[in-house]
């Protein structure tokens, strides 16, 4: 079964200090950079298709930068969404067999899920750092817009980076807790209730 989980059901909110609370203040500085990255992105991104399709019916003329544009607002706007979506436990999973399961062994799976999946992430991060070098060498621009194509996938690497610190993050935390984490944040307790709520 597919689901999908929100929202930060922590019941008490410890205040953190030292390198926690400053780790705690940079994450809080991401996840804020993201929201208005996914938003503005999304935004611009609408405004851009509905200025096309007013030229084209009007001017019988499509924008020449218009379809460029829109793949770079795709692109920030997923790669803003990972991280934010990691961070908060609203990423989708596939629960079926691990429902089924005793508590315990969904414990070693979600360890070895999140475990994995963060070294995936940042490998995949350093993958994305190379293949952006590369276009950098090349000297690639976009057509009709005129700048470097390198400049609009420099979020990849981030996006993908944030994700993996953030797999990273629940990984560490699912080993230092007793219950089921989704995210830092999220107990599978507290996503149960909110799916019976729902």
């Amino acid at each position: 079964m597919l689901r999908m989980f929100g929202g930060n059901m922590s019941e008490t909110t410890k205040k953190k200090s030292g390198l926690a609370g400053i780790v705690d203040g940079i994450d809080k500085g991401i996840a804020a950079l993201e929201r208005v990255i996914m938003a503005t992105g999304v935004i611009l991104m609408a405004v851009n298709t509905i200025a096309n399709v007013i030229s084209r019916f009007v001017f019988n003329h499509s924008i020449i930068f218009a379809e460029e544009l829109n793949s770079i607002f795709i692109l920030l706007v997923t790669f803003a969404g990972i991280g934010y979506a990691a961070r908060h436990g609203r990423h989708i999973r596939m629960s079926a067999i691990s429902d089924a399961l005793p508590e315990r062994v969904r414990k070693i799976l979600m360890v070895v899920v999140t475990g994995v999946t963060a070294v995936l992430l940042l490998l995949l991060a350093w993958y994305a750092v190379q293949y952006i070098i590369s276009m950098y060498a090349k000297g690639r621009v976009y057509p009709a817009l005129g700048f470097p194509v390198y400049l609009s996938y420099l979020w990849v690497p981030i996006g993908l980076f944030v994700t993996g610190v953030q797999y990273a993050l629940t990984f560490i935390k699912n080993l230092q807790e007793p219950e089921i984490y989704l995210s830092t944040d999220l107990r599978e307790a507290d996503a149960r209730e909110l799916e019976v709520e729902l």
